[in-house]
């Protein structure tokens, strides 16, 4: 395992590993953050390049990863990716990809069997794949002692009751069946709404916008506090400019409301602020510049 792939620091006395599955250019910032102007990228360019965008390219650059968080004496998984061989013809970016996330988990110390909680911040393609695995024709999980914490409101909006996300898109019926449904069936899924306590540390709360269910899973021990943010995020530009949201947002007006509050708390408590695709270093600090208005901090 080279150290590239997997970063770890502490908030408090909950120990963060960052496990990067790939990191690349992805798509042109335009595309990506349709409403935030083309000036405000190259304003911000000492910031945001090279670790966030390619100005030559004008691509934005996105990493794949997987953070594990170990806390009151458990193992958790937030979000796990793409998976290896799925079907994804709407992505051509995560069809049929071969990752390695469980290759990467082993490099860091991390068995299937060791982890306890699995934390989905929602059910898009590229946040539940390494959710299960391939045994010999069948879908299974791929953590067997695994509790997987799912956002209600993306379960039902993305699952059969919901049509697969209102069918707009054949993905989500693939992703749902062969990433969400073989955990449902063997017995461990757990649906939560409102609030949820996964220990002492440890807090989802909804978020929603990007998605139906998009939640932000908060850490808090000994005066010290992280946020991981999921998707409210792709690039620090949603920082710099929090009403931009991405063309991935299924209510971009929701998902700006959502970012703004969870980046005013952030300034106020000093939160670290860990979204799923951030290059660098992975997660900023941000600052409140002025009324809906922030800046990276150091």
């Amino acid at each position: 395992m080279t150290e590239e792939h997997v970063q770890s620091f502490t908030v408090g006395d909950v120990e963060i590993l960052r496990i990067v599955e790939w990191q690349s250019l992805f798509v042109p910032a335009p595309d990506l953050v349709p409403d935030c102007d083309p000036g405000v990228w190259q304003e911000h360019r000492a910031q945001l390049a090279p670790d966030h965008w390619d100005p030559a390219s004008d691509r934005v650059v996105t990493a794949l990863q997987t953070w594990v968080v170990r806390s009151a004496g458990r193992t958790v998984l937030v979000d796990t990716g793409v998976g290896r061989g799925r079907e994804r013809p709407g992505f051509p970016h995560f069809h049929r990809r071969e990752g390695d996330l469980p290759g990467r988990l082993a490099g860091a110390g991390v068995r299937p069997q060791d982890v306890d909680v699995v934390v989905n911040t929602h059910l898009h393609a590229d946040h539940v794949g390494w959710n299960t695995l391939d045994a010999d024709g069948e879908w299974v999980p791929a953590f067997p002692r695994a509790r997987y914490l799912l956002p209600a409101a993306d379960d039902a909006h993305f699952g059969p009751a919901g049509g697969y996300g209102g069918g707009v898109r054949e993905d989500d019926r693939l992703v749902y069946e062969d990433s969400v449904a073989p955990v449902h069936r063997a017995g461990q899924a757990v649906l939560w709404d409102g609030e949820y306590r996964v220990d002492e540390h440890l807090t989802l709360e909804p978020a929603p916008g990007h998605t139906p269910g998009s939640s932000v899973l908060r850490v808090v021990s000994r005066g010290e506090r992280a946020v991981f943010v999921g998707d409210l995020m792709h690039s620090p530009v949603q920082v710099l400019r929090p009403g931009c949201s991405s063309c991935f947002c299924l209510d971009p007006v929701g998902a700006a409301a959502s970012r703004m509050c969870v980046l005013e708390r952030a300034s106020e408590q000093r939160e670290l602020v860990i979204p799923a695709h951030f290059g660098g270093a992975g997660a900023v600090r941000v600052r409140r510049r002025s009324a809906g208005r922030f800046a990276l901090s150091g």
